[in-house]
């Protein structure tokens, strides 16, 4: 059933079961993983995150959509000696 709310666009916000790091959870209006990112409060410059055992780029995060069931493993970029 449509509510009028749908018919002027307004929609339920995107809630997605996907897996972080082996963990199963659920996120709420995000849709890709430049916002996952920062959901999470992640630092681009400290973290590599992979989606679906691809490695992305910073650049690429926000040209890669999340969807139901997604792998995602956020990996901490550590230097020092």
């Amino acid at each position: 059933m449509r509510t009028g709310l749908e018919r002027l666009g307004c929609r339920a916000p995107h809630l997605v079961k996907i897996w972080i790091n082996g963990n199963a959870t659920e996120v709420n209006g995000v849709t890709n993983v430049a916002e996952l990112a920062a959901h999470y409060g992640l630092q681009p410059k400290t973290v590599l995150i992979e989606h679906n055992a691809t490695a992305l780029r910073q650049r690429e995060w926000k040209d890669s959509p999340l969807a139901e069931g997604d792998r995602i493993e956020v990996v901490r970029v550590v230097a020092g000696g």
